[in-house]
């Protein structure tokens, strides 16, 4: 059986993990949920990943849950020691998948990026929007197909649409579970850059490139402050995140050597340190 999660450790610092389930749309099934939250976790932790990008092999990002085999794990989740279905169980192992992808993608402190080269659909698209930034093919389409299938919808997309495009947009996106087009996506702010579909991954991954090579704990720095800022936070709380944000950042050898090379009148060169 092919590997459900593909890795590439650039040597720009930026990890390209590709969702392959090409056949399936890469639905997500229980071992891709698996593979995708074990590689986030380790990636969070690793000081040479700088950067992570989230694709999909094939004509699709994520086409979102893999239906055909959601009520056989639904149920698996829920078994207790005794034997038994619990729905409490169900529902904290749920919780913990939701976690291990969306919710560490929003908070690992480094940028993550979605290059989405397809369809992004229900959870697919909620993972997306988990990301920092979401780079897209002029082909792609999103879309909140949960009610297609009688769910209220899952992995963070409850959490991250509204933030982005206001709840009236967001709920009428949910409601109708029509596909965006991705004109529609980035006059919504939901898609940041657009690229043509020919040459999509060298666009994007020359973009991401930019990140890889950037001032790593920095850029982790202002995602804390942002999710903060996102979070309904005061403006005082934010300031004082700012202000220890910004003391933790004197340290870093990334701050000492741009501010050198910029009283030299020379490019800063980042190391992520």
């Amino acid at each position: 059986m092919p590997d459900t999660v593909l890795l590439d450790q650039r040597s720009d610092g930026v990890l390209l993990v590709t969702l392959n389930r090409p056949e399936s749309l890469n639905a997500i099934n229980t071992e891709l949920s698996t593979a995708l939250r074990e590689t986030l976790a380790a990636a969070a932790q690793d000081p040479d990943v700088r950067c992570v990008a989230l694709t999909g092999a094939g004509r699709a990002f994520c086409a979102g849950g893999d239906v055909k085999s959601m009520r056989e794990r639904s149920y698996q989740e829920g078994l207790g020691s005794d034997g038994e279905y619990h729905t409490e169980i169900a529902i904290a192992a749920m919780e913990a998948r939701q976690t291990g992808v969306s919710g560490i993608l929003h908070t690992m402190p480094k940028p993550t990026v979605a290059l989405v080269n397809g369809f992004a659909m229900g959870a697919g698209f909620a993972i997306a929007l988990a990301c920092d930034l979401r780079l897209c093919s002029e082909k792609a389409k999103f879309g909140m197909a949960f009610r297609n299938v009688g769910l209220p919808g899952d992995f963070g997309g409850s959490y991250f649409l509204p933030r982005i495009v206001g709840q009236g947009v967001a709920r009428e996106i949910f409601f109708s579970g029509e596909p965006i087009t991705m004109d529609r996506a980035e006059a919504l702010g939901l898609a940041n850059r657009v690229y043509t579909a020919d040459d999509f991954l060298p666009q994007a991954l020359e973009y991401v490139s930019r990140l890889g090579q950037g001032p790593t704990k920095a850029l982790g720095r202002m995602k804390a402050n942002l999710n903060r800022s996102g979070e309904d936070s005061t403006m005082e709380e934010i300031l004082t995140s700012e202000a220890v944000m910004t003391r933790m950042s004197r340290d870093d050898a990334d701050h000492t050597g741009a501010v050198q090379a910029f009283i030299q009148g020379d490019k800063p060169v980042f190391s992520g340190r």
